[in-house]
């Protein structure tokens, strides 16, 4: 059998090292558990970066993918195949919103957005209406138009320049939103929960006033919901969880299941502003991504798993603020639903390391947040694995005073 250690070093020779891996050669998985090559089972609070939301081999998966695959996976968007206007249609309704594009990646729907506000802002206030609204400690992606968006210089660091025109205001300051917002602003660009900023939320007043600027300033507002999105927050787009509707949506992660699949849903007003030949994907929505993707949804609503996110969410919530008071190194609890993170006074990542040993797979989030993004399976008593598990690893409870 090949070992942790021949595989982590083919990839040290061949692959770029731009990957700080765990230790843990991962190969099957079954509902909200994982498996490494030498058997040992793992209860999974990270559901690939939020990607596996109906856990690991779903039966219902596993048989659209088998059926699909041997009858067709790849056609281009040179013609039609049966699945991407149904899907369309599917995330239309469910959004509100008129019209998707599919891409290959959350990271490709920012991207996409960004080139449609863009666009619609010309249409209406000429070239000079292409500035772009952002905010501090947000994270986008690592293409250069989402990297100019995301407010973190570790990220940017090394790469610049990147898009001008872009200004960045902190996450729920109305009066410097205010500042930055002109009739020369084409977007405002966020996620209502940072996901890799650490899961803190913009909060409902920031996002009206928000959407007041946007139309003000006829401008598009743009969520990136690629983490929060899609049931995390137990509405299927977090936007119905705040009651602000965007003008752009941006989604990716469980969108198809583990299969690579992003979109992104705008309102009419600004998708025709957009004509053949200005954008396009090789891969993006093919026939079995959005076959799968549209057996995601069907499961998600059948099942009713919102309703478990939510009650499950608010379970693990609970949890999480007992530990507050009672270890020392527990500081906040943010989230809600199924993404939620845990504010530490010490480095996150020994914490995650430790958790390996005892059967739990975390992760870790500006350096000192243990972050929760598991699948929508997840039951009261996996919370409770998990919990002892942080228990025993954040140490010795807080000293009560007499």
């Amino acid at each position: 059998m090949t070992t942790l250690e021949q595989i982590a070093e083919l990839e040290r020779k061949y692959l770029l090292q731009t990957y700080n891996r765990y230790p843990l050669v991962l190969s099957r998985g079954k509902g909200v558990f994982v498996y490494d090559i030498e058997g040992n089972r793992y209860l999974d609070f990270v559901a690939g970066l939020g990607v596996n939301a109906l856990g690991h081999a779903h039966p219902r998966i596993v048989k659209a993918i088998r059926e699909q695959a041997a009858k067709l996976v790849h056609v281009s968007n040179l013609y039609y195949h049966e699945y991407q206007g149904p899907l369309a249609e599917k995330l239309c309704s469910l959004s509100g919103l008129n019209r998707a594009f599919f891409s290959n990646s959350g990271t490709e729907a920012i991207e996409g957005s960004i080139k449609l506000a863009r666009l619609a802002g010309h249409r209406v206030g000429g070239e000079g209406k292409c500035r772009l609204v952002a905010l501090d400690g947000s994270y986008h992606g690592r293409t250069f138009g989402a990297l100019s968006l995301t407010g973190q210089d570790k990220h940017r660091k090394g790469f610049e320049p990147l898009l001008e025109d872009v200004t960045f205001v902190r996450q729920n300051d109305i009066e410097g939103l205010r500042a930055a917002v002109n009739d020369n602003t084409c977007a405002i660009v966020l996620e209502p929960i940072f996901g890799e900023g650490g899961i803190y939320e913009c909060s409902v007043e920031f996002l009206q006033e928000c959407r007041t600027l946007a139309d003000r300033h006829r401008a598009a507002l743009i969520f990136d919901e690629i983490q929060c999105g899609l049931g995390r927050t137990g509405t299927v787009f977090a936007f119905q969880t705040f009651g602000v509707t965007p003008d752009i949506v941006a989604i990716a992660k469980p969108l198809a299941a583990g299969l690579p699949l992003g979109a992104f849903l705008a309102k009419e007003e600004f998708a025709s502003a957009i004509s053949p030949g200005q954008h396009g994907t090789t891969f993006g929505g093919g026939p079995l991504a959005c076959r799968v993707a549209l057996e995601f949804l069907a499961i998600v609503e059948e099942e009713k798993l919102l309703d478990n996110v939510t009650r499950v969410g608010a379970y693990l919530q609970q949890q999480l603020q007992d530990l507050i008071g009672k270890r020392a190194a527990a500081k906040e609890v943010r989230g809600r639903g199924f993404i939620q993170g845990i504010q530490l006074d010490v480095p996150a990542r020994p914490i995650v390391d430790a958790a390996l040993a005892e059967g739990v797979l975390f992760n870790s989030t500006q350096d000192t947040v243990v972050r929760f993004l598991p699948p929508f399976l997840l039951e009261e008593k996996h919370v409770d694995k998990g919990i002892r598990v942080l228990k025993k690893l954040l140490g010795r409870r807080r000293q009560v005073a007499a």
